[in-house]
Order: C-alpha cells, then structure tokens, then sequence
C-alpha cells in the first residue's frame, strides 16, 4: 500500500472512525476533505434491502434536484421536425434526427442525456448496443422518451436525474458539486433519499435503505446516521 498523501492525512484525521454524521454535518465534513484542484461532484451511495436480480424488487426512478447538479449536462434531442425548434429554445445542444443516428452508429455519443419522441424509437432501437452500455439509451421511466421533448430538455437542464439500482443493490448518483453551499447539498440529498423511499418495492422486507455514504470525487466516504435523515 501507498504512502498517504499530505491532504489524504488531513482528510482522514477529520473523519471519525466508526462515527456516523447527520447529513448537515457531512454536507460540511465533505467540502474539507476535498483537495482537488477542480469542482469536484458530490456523490451518494445508498444500499438498499433489494434484491435487483427479482423483478419485482427492482427500484428506478428520476429526481428534480432542487439545486440541480451543477454540471453542464449536453442533451441531443432526436425529433420530428415540427419539434426541433421548441427543442432548441428549451437549451438542447444537439436537434435533429437521421444525421445523429448515421453519426452514433459512427461511434459518436458525445453527449449526456439523449431524449427522443415514441414515434422515433423504431429507428433508436437498433442503436441499443451503442446507446445502452453507454447509459443513454432513452426510457420512458426516465421521461426522456415523451412527446413534449422542449419539457423534458428543461427539466433535464434544471437537474432532473434518473437513477437505477446496480445488481449490488446499491443506488450511486452525484447531487451536486463542491462549491456548493452545504445547505444546497443536504436539500439536494434529502430529495433523492425521500424519492427512494417512495419507491420502496412491496416486495422488499426487512430494512430497506441499509447505509448512506456521502463522498466528493476522490474522497473517502462519509457515513451518514440513517436515523437522522429518515426523521
């Protein structure tokens, strides 16, 4: 095992062993371990009580962060053409249709978030094995498959994320940034933990969320007390 860095050392001596924070206090604790010379993300990890191999306990979902994430996120819109000028005035990067899907199966996938109209995923669905391991392939659970595309560039421009639980059971998603005001951090968190709570499978029993950690890129996790956010 490597050396410690100097920062990893002050990092450390400010995390607790075997302490658990409130989230105001990791929304903090979080900003002081962080050394990077950029605008690190904020990240939440949460274990759920699931077992994504059944069906039925499957939990996916989208959030409106109320600070949104602090990321420039790059939207392509595939639409009809009666479609492509709202979509444009709503902050789409890319508009268009026929050309953007010669240019992704060239390769191209320059972007975050693609949203497309139902009509249109006939002519999508053969890109599933470039689109799909990549995460942007469009979903009508995530609301980036609709026939109102300029509402879904906004909401996706706002902060709206959608989230999927891995087959570890865990939901990993950023909330925001480092420059973030703490306060910004927590509202962001506590509307992502509640939206998860929403969406609690009947068929999950025992303990549902099993442990958060909140963390920056490059920073070790935060245990955050369970009892303090569900209260």
């Amino acid at each position: 095992m490597g050396k410690l860095t100097k920062n990893q050392k002050l990092a450390n001596a400010k995390i607790e062993a075997g302490r658990s924070y409130t989230l105001a206090e990791a929304a903090t604790l979080v900003k002081e371990i962080t050394f990077t010379k950029f605008d690190a993300s904020v990240d939440i990890d949460v274990r759920l009580g699931v077992d994504p191999r059944k069906a039925n306990q499957m939990v996916r979902g989208v959030v409106s962060l109320p600070n949104g994430t602090g990321k420039q996120v790059r939207v392509l819109v595939l639409c009809t053409a009666d479609q492509e000028a709202a979509a444009r005035e709503a902050g789409a990067d890319h508009v268009g249709l026929d050309e953007y899907i010669e240019k992704i199966k060239g390769g191209w996938t320059d972007v975050d978030v693609i949203i497309t109209q139902p009509q249109i995923m006939g002519k999508i669905g053969p890109l599933g094995r470039i689109l799909g391991p990549r995460g942007l392939m469009p979903n009508p659970k995530s609301g980036t498959v609709t026939q109102d595309v300029a509402k879904a560039v906004k909401e996706v421009k706002q902060g709206k994320i959608d989230f999927k639980v891995d087959k570890g059971g865990i939901v990993h998603t950023s909330i925001g940034k480092v420059s973030f005001e703490p306060v910004k951090i927590v509202e962001n968190a506590r509307a992502f933990i509640q939206t998860l709570i929403k969406l609690k499978p009947a068929a999950a029993k025992g303990a549902y969320i099993k442990s958060i950690y909140l963390s920056s890129t490059m920073s070790k996790g935060i245990k955050i007390d369970i009892k303090s956010v569900e209260a």
